[in-house]
């Protein structure tokens, strides 16, 4: 799964209650190529860890590109009658409503130029412009249908990368898992996407944070926004964690599906919020592919996403740009 470190990083305050003295479950462990972090309060203190690492390790059996033996993987190396199952079908979906409202600054067919380019299990290419022009005619979610349970490809050389929002819906299972057992406030994170549901028992918000986008492939970043959650998810992308440099050139991995490059703009991190933390990693992928002017514009028609945008202006100073249906819930980190 996407390889990165906290693009969000958390911050726990997780005092002792006043009242029922009530403690929080906490537990995370390694997950998807990255972390994972669970608190929540249950009056019970039951621990289910063990069903929850489960379900990650399922879940990579179904959309993982780095285990060959996925469900994924054995589409993408055209094994012959693949059955999908609900987590492959969530991911499908989801995929190609993005990638037709974000008019394909979102695709996961890019899976072949993300190899090439040295960000998945493929081996990386030497990237000339014939590498990249003989890859882009089997790159488009057009040329990938779901029928039923099968998946049909229009050329086979077709291949499928969920990474940059399987972390995103991964959350959201998890989620789902703790609303099965009654489990009405929490927090979950992986890799950096989060969902937090209600309040702490004392009546305290989850609060999480938003890194400042500097380059930085190895650690946490400090902080640039404090974000108070109740019922939401966050997710973010950046190019500040995987990059290469090549020839003196910084090459971030959000690959335009347009041109077979990396997107070149001067958008530096995308924020989105969102019911669901699938759609919010998703549509992270797109607006950041998408640069600031056409972000702003896709967001005027998708208030169902809001946004907390870092970008760098000409002076190379970081700006913020920021949808007003949070504006009550981010506060500057160095105020």
């Amino acid at each position: 799964m996407k390889r990165i470190g906290f693009t969000i990083g958390f911050i726990f305050f997780c005092s002792r209650l006043l009242y029922s003295q009530q403690e929080p479950v906490k537990f995370g462990g390694n997950a998807q190529g990255s972390t994972y972090h669970i608190t929540y309060f249950d009056e019970q203190n039951r621990n289910f860890q063990p069903e929850i690492e489960k379900i990650l390790v399922d879940f990579d059996k179904s959309v993982s590109t780095y285990i060959p033996s996925s469900i994924i993987s054995r589409i993408n190396s055209n094994q012959k009658n693949v059955i999908v199952d609900k987590y492959f079908i969530a991911c499908f979906n989801k995929a190609k409503e993005v990638w037709k409202n974000t008019d394909g600054a979102f695709d996961p067919t890019v899976n072949p130029l993300t190899n090439a380019w040295g960000w998945g299990p493929g081996k990386k290419q030497k990237i000339e412009k014939s590498v990249i022009d003989s890859i882009l005619p089997f790159v488009g979610f057009q040329l990938i249908e779901l029928q039923g349970n099968k998946v049909v490809k229009k050329d086979p050389r077709v291949s499928l990368d969920f990474n940059a929002f399987a972390q995103g819906y991964s959350v959201d299972v998890v989620s789902e898992f703790l609303n099965s057992k009654k489990i009405s406030s929490y927090i979950v994170e992986i890799g950096g996407e989060v969902y937090a549901k209600g309040k702490k028992p004392n009546g305290d918000n989850w609060t999480v944070g938003i890194e400042k986008p500097i380059d930085n492939k190895d650690s946490q970043n400090p902080l640039k926004a404090v974000v108070k959650l109740e019922n939401l998810a966050l997710a973010t992308s950046g190019n500040y964690r995987r990059f290469i440099i090549e020839d003196g050139i910084k090459y971030a991995h959000h690959i335009d599906p347009k041109t077979g490059y990396p997107a070149k703009n001067n958008l530096l991190s995308a924020s989105l919020f969102s019911k669901e933390c699938i759609s919010a990693d998703a549509n992270a992928t797109g607006v950041l592919v998408m640069g600031l002017e056409k972000a702003k514009k896709f967001l005027e028609l998708h208030q169902e996403l809001q946004a907390y945008l870092i970008y760098s202006d000409d002076k190379g100073n970081y700006q913020v740009y920021e949808t007003p249906g949070i504006q009550s819930i981010v506060s500057d980190a160095e105020e």
